[in-house]
């Protein structure tokens, strides 16, 4: 009995069609979770300023805005993180039908958070008063 090992040429297209497909939907659902970790960050950003809204009685008053500078440091550290995989992930796998965001755009989305954050940290200590 003679055995042939080749695959069709058309299930090979198949195949490759959905590997194709595949990665597609890998590229999607990782900009998903990058805009998913900058809704996190964003939210630590308003816990952090809602904390110091919400308790400016505090005696002393750098204990409101450490706890607070606590959150926004957070915050970074998660835009920081999240810029980090997506350029990671995005290196790694190749978009063929849709259109993948750049990393560039990552990279420049996520330092403007950041940039952002930590101006709104300095604002915190040095112009809300004491």
């Amino acid at each position: 009995m003679v055995r042939d090992d080749k695959v069709p040429p058309a299930r090979t297209k198949l195949a490759q069609d959905r590997t194709d497909f595949a990665e597609d939907r890998t590229v999607l659902a990782h900009e998903r979770s990058f805009a998913s970790w900058m809704r996190t960050g964003m939210a630590s950003v308003g816990i952090g300023l809602g904390f110091n809204a919400l308790f400016p009685t505090l005696n002393p008053t750098w204990v409101a805005k450490a706890i607070a500078t606590l959150f926004l440091l957070i915050a970074v550290l998660i835009f920081l993180s999240a810029e980090r995989r997506a350029r990671t992930i995005l290196s790694r796998v190749e978009a063929h039908q849709v259109a993948a965001i750049r990393p560039i755009r990552i990279r420049l989305l996520a330092w403007a958070f950041v940039a952002a954050t930590l101006a709104l940290t300095g604002a915190l200590w040095w112009l809300v008063p004491a």
